[in-house]
């Protein structure tokens, strides 16, 4: 493994009234436990994402980008499973990547919304629940299509929000309410106002992906079931403690809530979808 320097003073405008952002305000990598709950997530959706990349063509002789690398749990399957040539893993802090280093893995600490960043042109561009906590996603979605090389794809997956909302009941029924639908709205809600995230415009990807001037272009979703003691399970629960700040903030829950929220999850009554992960891809013309 090598690793690079940043390019230059990070350039990470935000939506959030306040400036904040991912790894600063909330989910700081410093904070104990925080590789743990990415590997969680990890634990619910590399498998499907492994999938998905390897049917595009992901394999011997690839050169890959991933951006928001995290623990790197893609980027070493990548060269584990699909024999890939190479993998430059990127990420705003790489301490994760630089802690489990393999053959053919180079690591870049880099801010993907600088002007400058330009590591060059690969046969995967793959970003994987980092677009929707950055701004302007026309623009970011057209620039990560330009460092694909021909012939080779761009895919991007984000969460999308399946919680009942208070007026999405049809007429007459009540809407079923559970306290895990209760913190999941805090949640994003206490997300956008602090660091800005936004998966609204994630349906959006492949009308953007077309309009980055990408062909092929595909999409699917994939939504992980929430059972007691599941890895998808214990991701949100700590990612509720994480953000409880931000969620009380909102006036839509309270501590009380979260608690009770993380109790339904490790319960038997538990019957609500997690958020689902969107993936939508397109390939450059050779």
């Amino acid at each position: 493994m090598t690793s690079r320097e940043s390019f230059g003073e990070p350039v990470f405008p935000s939506r959030a009234p306040d400036g904040g952002r991912y790894g600063e305000d909330v989910f700081r990598p410093e904070q104990a436990g925080e590789g743990e709950r990415i590997d969680l997530g990890a634990l619910a959706y590399d498998d499907l994402t492994l999938s998905r990349l390897r049917a595009l063509g992901a394999g011997p002789g690839w050169r890959c980008l991933d951006i928001g690398a995290g623990t790197g749990t893609v980027a070493r399957r990548l060269l584990r499973e699909a024999d890939v040539a190479g993998v430059l893993a990127v990420d705003r802090d790489v301490r994760f990547l630089a802690e489990r280093t393999v053959p053919g893995l180079d690591v870049l600490q880099a801010d993907i919304t600088a002007p400058d960043f330009a590591p060059g042109r690969f046969d995967l561009v793959h970003a994987r629940f980092v677009l929707m906590h950055l701004p302007e996603p026309e623009r970011m979605v057209s620039a990560l299509a330009g460092l694909v090389a021909p012939g080779g794809v761009l895919v991007l997956s984000d969460a999308v929000d399946l919680t009942n909302h208070p007026h999405s009941a049809p007429d007459g029924l009540a809407r079923a309410d559970t306290p895990y639908a209760a913190a999941m709205r805090a949640m994003w809600q206490g997300l956008r106002t602090s660091i800005g995230t936004d998966v609204s415009w994630v349906p959006s990807y492949p009308r953007l992906l077309r309009a980055a001037g990408l062909r092929a272009v595909g999409a699917e979703m994939y939504v992980p079931p929430l059972l007691p003691g599941s890895p998808i399970s214990r991701f949100w629960a700590d990612t509720w403690e994480r953000s409880r700040a931000s969620m009380v903030a909102t006036g839509l829950i309270d501590g009380a809530g979260i608690d009770a929220a993380v109790r339904y999850l490790d319960s038997d009554a538990c019957a609500a979808l997690s958020a689902g992960m969107l993936t939508a891809w397109g390939r450059a013309a050779r």
